[in-house]
């Protein structure tokens, strides 16, 4: 197979992204080849190591990049002061984020397990690096007295725990909007830590 016309460096790097990012979602991580994703990019198998080295990489460049733009959206928003705002506030902004992105949030969680050691301790760090916003929140909120919480790092496991499933059951067209969906787990959550 020739390479497909127009095909450029800039252009074929993210495709090759997208592509896998469509194919292990539906079909899982394990279950996916080089050559089904050259395919649909309309590349040569071959070619397709001009970009990434192995599905592997390519597997951890999808999951770093997934961490690393939302702990950059978080840091790109106007935060509120108090820590029982910024508490609703953070729990708005994971909900709506992870809802916007199904695909990405899907084989964030489900394919962990198929990380090298090397590139889940990477990982590994990005997520203790967002869960640190969350219970840095809690922190100070404990020191102003506004939340009751002993262990911060366990209610915020537990509270992010909670927030990612929301995109498994969540329907657009469903009884409850996502705004309303936001609402009732803002309140969860305060009540969870006053």
């Amino acid at each position: 197979m020739a390479r497909t016309s127009g095909s450029y460096a800039k252009l074929t790097k993210p495709k090759i992204s997208e592509i896998a990012l469509q194919l292990f979602a539906e079909r899982g991580y394990a279950a996916v080849s080089m050559r089904q994703i050259a395919s649909k990019v309309g590349l040569q198998v071959g070619a397709l190591y001009n970009y990434f080295p192995d599905k592997q990489t390519i597997l951890s460049e999808l999951l770093i990049n997934h961490m690393e733009s939302l702990i950059e959206a978080w840091y790109a928003q106007k935060l509120p002061e108090r820590p029982d705002k910024l508490l609703e506030f953070f729990v708005d902004f994971h909900i709506q984020y992870h809802l916007n992105r199904p695909e990405e949030v899907f084989i964030a969680y489900m394919e962990l397990r198929n990380l090298t050691p090397y590139n889940f301790r990477k990982i590994e760090k990005l997520r203790n690096k967002y869960e640190l916003i969350l219970s840095g929140i809690l922190s100070e909120g404990v020191r102003k007295n506004i939340f009751s919480c002993d262990e911060t790092k366990i209610a915020s496991l537990a509270i992010i725990g909670m927030l990612k499933e929301v995109h498994t059951w969540y329907k657009i067209d469903g009884r409850i909007g996502s705004s309303e969906i936001k609402s009732i787990y803002q309140k969860i959550v305060l009540k969870a830590v006053t």
